[in-house]
């Protein structure tokens, strides 16, 4: 494919038929005119683009799919407008169970052709994933379009660049998210934590649940998380919680809000690419522009500030951000793009998953008694937790707060899908991939398959994640590959130990002060989203202070 693809594109052929029409033109125009029945050069310049991209588009309709492709053979749906697109606008139902859907109208496939034109494949089963994720990761890459979405929201930081420079960059990073960086952060974390719980407290007696004691938690996560990634990633207080605006979290709110037109443009930039997109005479172009011109502005002065306190004060910070500055090996514009990526990435993916903790507990009363049970034995309400406290060793081993967040994990995997687009011919487990296809991996439907998880894949049973009443790494499954919240492999999620610590302490503060159920209809509550999966219209829950 990889060859005819460099023939038949657009730019190849253009090229081509200019050839062509100055060659007919210089030594053919009369006889070309009369069989053709033209009498202008024009007319002949038309005749011969028409029959480029005509024939290209019998090659790529018919010729290629038909006889030279390797995928041929492949089962599946075939679509012209892939699912992977499609899902983006899907509203009456989770996105990932379209693909759910599909694993089980081919179950004995492990790979479906999800295109018309032979470019888009679906990896079902976990056999193939070693080759995608682990022995041949550099093989593929992020699509294109993909990544001319999304680099305006998380920069050209470690979530997005490729190859060495990938590698470069991970090894750089790696330091800020060891065992040791993470246990010594724990106790940020918890008084974080503490505070949202005395936010949410004053919010029940004075602020927006003063009398129906309904406060939306979608939000107070968003605040949070956003404390946790300012101290943690680059040193920095933003007391999101004690205000009542930020421009900030405002910009991350509206970006990331899963609204129609939103979602509609997420997909057409996945499909078509930004390039094409911003000649569309469409309002969300220019709100999409200042909204991440106005991000990347807001991460230069804090850039700035650390670096002067770095050099002025001898700043001893040990945050994600002094450790790239004080390596020498990023440029200005290097560490902003870290430094998108951290903000985003950092506080978005865990503020959603807390979301769906907290939305699950609410339909699961049992379990909000369970997990309050073992909260208040391993941290009793009169034990004073200051720095001599190891809260790592307490909250780590504890079997329902840890099965309760792996299973939340499981069930709403925050980035519930990925592409990956081959850049060299290459095999995933014997199955020829040519460049230029791209490969789709859908975590929410490998996390909820009935024949990995039982057919109970889709209920939310916490147990899983415990053995003899300790917690255990795999929930029951077979191979690690059958759990893809966070990938595996050299692009796996650095930040995985940063999220469940960070959740550990925010879910454990969150019990002690209260008891919840879910004050909206449930009908309102199917994930949507862009980048991320959240609650589209917030998570109103009914709090009940259990200090009172």
């Amino acid at each position: 494919m990889g060859v005819s693809t460099q023939v038949f594109s657009l730019r190849s052929l253009t090229l081509a038929a200019t050839v062509q029409s100055l060659l007919v033109i210089r030594f053919f125009a009369d006889s070309f005119s009369r069989i053709f029945s033209l009498n202008a050069y024009l007319q002949i310049v038309t005749v011969i683009f028409f029959a480029n991209y005509a024939f290209a588009a019998l090659f790529w309709g018919l010729i290629y799919p038909k006889l030279l492709s390797p995928l041929r053979h492949l089962d599946g749906p075939r679509d012209f407008i892939s699912i992977a697109h499609r899902c983006l606008i899907v509203s009456d139902r989770p996105p990932g169970d379209l693909f759910l859907d599909l694993s089980k109208k081919y179950p004995e496939r492990e790979i479906l052709n999800l295109s018309a034109f032979d470019h888009q494949v679906l990896v079902t089963k976990p056999r193939m994933l070693a080759d995608l994720l682990v022995h041949k990761p550099y093989d593929f890459i992020k699509p294109p379009k993909l990544r001319g979405l999304l680099r305006h929201v998380l920069g050209d930081g470690l979530v997005m660049v490729e190859g060495d420079e990938h590698k470069f960059l991970r090894k750089n990073t790696m330091p800020a998210f060891s065992f040791r960086s993470i246990k010594n952060l724990y106790h940020m974390m918890w008084a974080k934590s503490v505070l949202m719980s005395s936010a949410l407290e004053e919010a029940l007696e004075s602020g927006e649940g003063k009398d129906t004691k309904i406060v939306d938690l979608a939000n107070w996560t968003g605040r949070v998380t956003l404390d946790i990634i300012g101290v943690a990633g680059m040193g920095r207080e933003f007391n999101m919680l004690k205000k009542a605006e930020d421009p900030l979290l405002d910009i991350y709110e509206q970006l990331l809000e899963p609204t129609p037109e939103k979602l509609a443009f997420a997909m057409t930039s996945m499909m078509l690419g930004q390039s094409f997109v911003r000649l569309l005479p469409w309002k969300m172009n220019g709100l999409f522009k200042y909204l991440t011109t106005t991000l990347s502005d807001f991460c230069m002065p804090m850039l700035q500030e650390k670096k002067d306190a770095i050099i002025s004060s001898k700043d001893d910070h040990f945050d994600v951000l002094s450790l790239l500055i004080k390596s020498g090996n990023f440029t200005d514009a290097q560490l902003r793009d870290q430094l998108l990526t951290f903000l985003a990435a950092g506080h978005e993916t865990t503020s959603s998953a807390l979301s769906w903790a907290c939305y699950l507990l609410s339909k699961h009363p049992e379990y909000q008694d369970k997990l309050r049970e073992e909260i208040r034995e391993a941290l009793p309400s009169e034990m004073e937790i200051d720095n001599s406290t190891d809260l790592a060793g307490l909250l780590e081993p504890l079997p329902y707060l840890n099965g309760i967040i792996n299973e939340t994990l499981r069930l709403y995997p925050t980035v519930p899908m990925t592409m990956r687009q081959a850049i060299r011919d290459s095999n995933l487990a014997g199955q020829v991939i040519p460049k230029g296809v791209t490969v789709v991996l859908s975590m929410w439907q490998m996390n909820r398959s009935p024949e990995l998880w039982g057919p109970e894949a889709g209920e939310f049973r916490p147990e899983r994640w415990i053995t003899s009443g300790k917690p255990n790494s795999n929930g029951g499954a077979n191979s690690n590959y059958e759990f893809l919240t966070f990938l595996h492999g050299p692009r796996s999620c650095i930040g995985q130990g940063f999220a469940k610590a960070e959740m550990r302490c925010l879910l454990a503060s969150m019990i002690r002060a209260f008891s919840w159920e879910l004050a909206m209809d449930e009908k309102d509550m199917l994930p949507r989203g862009a980048i991320t999966i959240k609650p589209p219209n917030g998570l109103l829950l009914k709090l009940k202070s259990l200090r009172t």
